[in-house]
C-alpha cells in the first residue's frame, strides 16, 4: 500500500493539479494507494506519524520542500521507511539538487520502477532535516517573509533586499571533534543539499548519500558593502571560494550561538533548537 501525503495549496495548487496524474497512474496499473491530505501546518507529520505507527512504511509526497520536512519528521523510524517526491512546491530545493523530475509524471514513472536508493537526513536536536538547516542572514530573511504582507516571489526579494542592508551577525562557536571556533557569522549551514532559498547553492560540493554533513560558515566581516559582495559570490555559486568562508566536513557538529536564536531547517523556523547535527541513515528515497 504506498500511502500519498499531498499538501493541496503546495506550490500555487500545483500538487492538487499532479495529484490527479499520479491517481491515474496508479490506477492504470493497479495499484493499492490512500491519499491524505494536509489541511493546516503540522498536518503532514501528524498524518505521517499516525501511519507510521500503524506500520505503515511506503510514502510519497506531492508538496515542496515544507511538506517533505513535515513527513520526514513524523516517520517513527525512518530506517524502515521508503519516500517519494513528487515536486509540487514553489523552490523544490531537495528535488532540483538530486535530479528528480519537475514533471509529475516523470516523477511518478522513476517512483514505479521500484528502485528506492539509501539516502542521508539530519538529526537536529529532537527533529530531522532533509536539505539544509542553519543560522544566520538566511533565517532572518525568512523572518521577514513571515511577519511581511507580501506574497510569492517578490515577499522573499523584498526581505532578502531589507535583511542584505539590516542584519549584523551575531557569534556562533563551532565545535567539530577537537575543533572549537568563534565565528562572527553572516551564514553558518550544515548541509546535506546543495541548495536552498528557492535556488541558492549554498554547498554545490554537498552529497547526500555520503554520510557527511557540509558545514558551510560565511563570516560577517568588511562592512556592508563586503556583504552584498559574500552575497553575490553566493547566488554565483562560489560562496566556498569566498575568502571569509570557512568550509568543512565532518560527522558532527554542534553550533552555539551567543543568545538563543531562530534556526531554520528545510525553511522551517524553530527558536532555540538544540542545534547539534548528526546523520541519520537507512532511509530509503526514489532518485
Amino acid at each position: 500500500m504506498i500511502h500519498i501525503i499531498v499538501n493541496p495549496v503546495s506550490g500555487k495548487k500545483k500538487a492538487t493539479k499532479n495529484l490527479r496524474i499520479v491517481e491515474r497512474m496508479l490506477m492504470e496499473r493497479g495499484i493499492e494507494y490512500e491519499i491524505h491530505a494536509t489541511c493546516e501546518v503540522h498536518d503532514g507529520e501528524s498524518i505521517a506519524r499516525r501511519l507510521s505507527e500503524q506500520g505503515e512504511t511506503e510514502f510519497v509526497v506531492l508538496g515542496g520542500d515544507g511538506t517533505l520536512h513535515e513527513v520526514l519528521n513524523g516517520l517513527v523510524d525512518p530506517s524502515i521507511c521508503t519516500l517519494g517526491l513528487i515536486p509540487s512546491g514553489t523552490g523544490n530545493d531537495f528535488a532540483g539538487m538530486l535530479g528528480l523530475p519537475l514533471d509529475a509524471e516523470k516523477a511518478m514513472a522513476l517512483i514505479l520502477k521500484g528502485q528506492p536508493q539509501p539516502i542521508d537526513y539530519f538529526k537536529v536536536g529532537n527533529r530531522r532535516c532533509m536539505n539544509v538547516c542553519g543560522l544566520g542572514m538566511d533565517v532572518d530573511v525568512l523572518e521577514r517573509c513571515q511577519r511581511g504582507k507580501m506574497k510569492g516571489k517578490l515577499k522573499y526579494l523584498w526581505s532578502l533586499l531589507r535583511s542584505l542592508f539590516a542584519f549584523k551577525g551575531y557569534k556562533v562557536t563551532i565545535e567539530s571533534g577537537e575543533l572549537s571556533t568563534t565565528h562572527d557569522v553572516l551564514i553558518c549551514a550544515a548541509c546535506n543539499g546543495k541548495v536552498f532559498g528557492g535556488g541558492i547553492k549554498i554547498c554545490p560540493d554537498a552529497i547526500a548519500d555520503d554520510g557527511k554533513i557540509d558545514v558551510v560558515i560565511v563570516d560577517c566581516i568588511g562592512g556592508k558593502w563586503k556583504i552584498i559582495k559574500a552575497f553575490m559570490q553566493l547566488m554565483k555559486g562560489r560562496i566556498l571560494q569566498y575568502p571569509a568562508t570557512t568550509y568543512l566536513r565532518c560527522d558532527r557538529v554542534r553550533f552555539t550561538p551567543d543568545a538563543p536564536r531562530t534556526v531554520q531547517l528545510d525553511g522551517e523556523l524553530y527558536y532555540d533548537l538544540d542545534f547539534t547535527v548528526e546523520v541519520g541513515k537507512g532511509l530509503r528515497f526514489y532518485k
